[in-house]
């Protein structure tokens, strides 16, 4: 609040009242009042000139290199103003929010001797009311006549302060000292302040908020390039910065960038070169070759044109690694680890014998072959082991090589050009750098299999259609229903992948042989169920836990799952009793199902409508299964 001059007397008169009587004139300004109340209230000493608080040498300069930046921008606004501050003998200080006085550009504050007053503190506790602890309080401009001032060795001086606000909040203070009033034109000095403050805000704003920029730019998961038409890059941010110096484009002795002309050896026929010329592109993937090395990546460049000619001042390019790529868009698409091996129900000696074997392999090296029946769990325990091993932060792919036609299978695992310009990765490319999960790894042609264990030992492949070599790095996880072994030896599996993920083989237990853990195995589906679904959690009786301990289950825990699914949805009571559960897959090969359709199609759900889990319920090969799945017109899966 700027205010006209007062009556230097009258002002004197109402502060001698409050000194001496302790009362306050009704021509006393409001805010001028209370800071005269406040500072009789906390104390503050009407005589003497020396600060209550201040820095040593130490912390003062600690403190100017953390507002070096106010501090050299105030500096340079007040340059062409000194002949000015001198003529009129006024004082500029810079200080902080908390009142510390940063910088003292001219004349010493309150004739204090030179270097006492940067590092004081001239807050309300340590000068009283002043034009600087009404600014802050009020955070708004404010001029001080003399015999306001607190101290009164300062009454023949005015006093200015004008608060900076940055980003909603109060950062600095600019004060001015008027020593000799009414020499000096007051609107010059109100308006030099208002100028100085306001542009110190500007700048900082404008400096905080290229700040933040860089902030998101150097957090952000891929490289940006700002590039010269000569090659030169003008700018990178962080990630920018790394990929830079591995390939060699940054001098080691003066950490200066060269030029991209002299460092990708196919520079021209490059998307950057190719914007000069005002030509973008958009999520291409561009090979470039170094002297260093040869890597892909997902490139994006934007020319920039001149504001004052109409030529290309440069590109903008956005560029992310194909494996960075691939791994952020695997986490995103939900190729992650659902269970850890903490999550496996069991407190049998086969089943901790199981752990044991599932954590070691998890901590090595080798690919892995998980054998059993259907519905053993051999899912989950991949998905466990992925996440116990060094992988666990790469992306878990699962795919089911049953799922696929036999001649498709190739472009799903290597990927495949689908035009020209047009080509689409395949599963080992999406989980490079975790696990690759092949569900019935039986099911893969021979000559797939031959060139997927190639791929392994070499570390490197190429898609359908491309001559393109690009790296390969998967650990696999493969799943068998019957004896992967016994298969390659009769020819019918590739036996070059067989002995790469038969080096650690875990076998999985039948439930039938576990029944100890199918109470805490039931327990455990109940929970998930409750959870999943988000309902109220149901009990299972004793005695319905007896008779799930004495069934076969011969479609394993898959089936159990079922059984208990079907009875959690289908029990109105909060409690599971035995004639809640529905035995669907209690069918054997002497009842009635080759003939009964019903009767068939209740061991078919049970089996979850998989032909192998099927085969195991009704002791029948898949062949036959085929027949009679034709015959009453089910699908299989």
């Amino acid at each position: 609040m700027i205010r006209e001059q007062r009556s230097r007397a009258k002002l004197e008169a109402y502060y001698r009242k409050f000194r001496d009587e302790g009362k306050i004139d009704v021509n006393v300004h409001p805010w001028v009042a209370e800071a005269w109340q406040e500072s009789e209230r906390i104390g503050v000493p009407q005589t003497g000139t020396e600060p209550r608080h201040a820095l040593s040498a130490e912390e003062f300069r600690a403190l100017q290199e953390r507002h070096a930046q106010a501090i050299d921008c105030l500096l340079q606004l007040t340059e062409d103003v000194q002949e000015f501050f001198a003529r009129y003998g006024l004082s500029l200080l810079l200080l902080d929010a908390d009142a510390l006085v940063l910088k003292s550009c001219s004349l010493p504050f309150m004739r204090l001797p030179h270097g006492k007053v940067e590092g004081s503190r001239l807050g309300m506790e340590e000068i009283g009311a002043s034009s600087i602890s009404i600014a802050k309080e009020k955070r708004t401009p404010f001029w001080l006549f003399g015999p306001e001032i607190w101290r009164e060795e300062s009454h023949g001086s005015d006093a200015c302060t004008a608060p900076v606000i940055v980003g909603g909040a109060l950062r600095y203070l600019v004060n001015i000292v008027v020593e000799e009033s009414a020499a000096v034109p007051q609107d010059a000095v109100i308006a030099q302040l208002l100028l100085i403050s306001r542009s110190l805000a500007a700048a900082l704003e404008r400096d905080f908020r290229l700040q933040a920029q860089e902030a998101i730019l150097d957090a952000a998961p891929f490289a940006v390039y700002h590039i010269l038409p000569s090659g030169e890059v003008a700018y990178a941010n962080r990630l920018g910065m790394e990929r830079l110096s591995r390939i060699g484009a940054r001098d080691k002795v003066t950490s200066r960038l060269l030029n991209l002309n002299d460092i990708v050896l196919n520079y021209r026929h490059t998307p950057i070169y190719q914007g000069f010329s005002g030509t973008p592109c958009y999520n291409k993937e561009v090979t470039w070759i170094t002297a260093a090395k040869t890597y892909e990546d997902v490139t994006t460049v934007v020319p920039l044109e001149s504001p004052t000619m109409q030529d290309i001042a440069g590109v903008v390019t956005v560029s992310m690694p194909i494996e960075d790529l691939r791994m952020l868009v695997a986490h995103t698409a939900g190729y992650t680890a659902k269970y850890s091996l903490a999550t496996m129900a069991g407190t049998g000696q086969t089943f901790q014998a199981l752990c044991d074997k599932a954590l070691r392999v998890a901590r090595g090296k080798n690919h892995v072959l998980l054998q059993g029946e259907v519905g053993t769990g051999k899912q989950r325990l991949a998905h466990g082991i992925h996440q116990a091993s060094a992988r666990a932060a790469g992306p878990l792919v699962s795919f089911r090589c049953g799922d696929v036609q036999p001649e498709l299978l190739a472009g799903e695992l290597f990927g495949a050009a689908i035009s020209p310009d047009v080509s689409r990765p395949g599963k080992l490319e999406l989980a490079f750098g975790g696990t690759l999960f092949l569900d019935e790894i039986e099911k893969l042609p021979k000559t797939t299999a031959a060139a997927l264990a190639a791929a392994l030992r070499e570390g490197k492949a190429h898609r359908l259609g491309e001559t393109v070599v690009r790296p390969i790095d998967v650990r696999i996880i493969a799943d068998c229903d019957g004896d992967l072994k016994r298969l390659t030896e009769r020819g019918f599996f590739e036996r070059s992948l067989y002995d790469l993920v038969s080096r650690s083989v875990i076998r999985m237990p039948a439930l039938r042989n576990r029944r100890e853990d199918i109470p805490l195995l039931a327990e455990q589906i109940i929970c998930e169920l409750a959870e999943q679904h988000r309902m109220e959690r149901k009990n299972l009786l004793p005695e319905t836990i007896e008779l799930l301990e004495q069934y076969d289950w011969p479609g394993n825990i898959k089936q159990l799952q079922s059984v208990l699914e079907h009875a959690f949805f289908h029990t109105a009571d909060m409690v599971i009793a035995p004639t809640d559960i529905n035995l669907m897959g209690d069918v054997k090969p002497d009842d009635n199902w080759k003939k009964d359709r019903e009767i068939f199609l209740r061991a078919w759900k049970s089996a979850g409508g998989n032909v192998s889990r099927l085969a195991n319920l009704l002791d029948v090969s898949r062949v036959t299964l085929y027949r009679y799945l034709k015959k009453f017109q089910l699908e299989k899966t």
